[in-house]
């Protein structure tokens, strides 16, 4: 598959918004009350977790094949 410069700098955008809005989504997860019961974490806490990484996993991935698509069309 070819992908266009519009769509590189698309995914490479999608990538740089998912890892500047998770880790900030992270810390508010972990300051919510709902995050704690005492010291121990709730599945609260950990459902919201697996989301943030899953999601920041994800966002590389799209970076890289945004970045990869880009190289390769300057390369046409």
């Amino acid at each position: 598959m070819v992908l266009s410069r519009r769509w590189s700098v698309f995914l490479v955008l999608v990538a740089v918004w998912s890892w500047l809005i998770w880790p900030r989504f992270a810390v508010a997860i972990w300051a919510d009350p709902r995050s704690w019961h005492g010291s121990t974490p709730t599945s609260f806490l950990w459902v919201h977790a697996v989301l943030i990484v899953v999601s920041l996993v994800v966002g590389a991935a799209v970076g890289l094949l945004g970045l990869r698509g880009w190289r390769a069309a300057r390369n046409r």
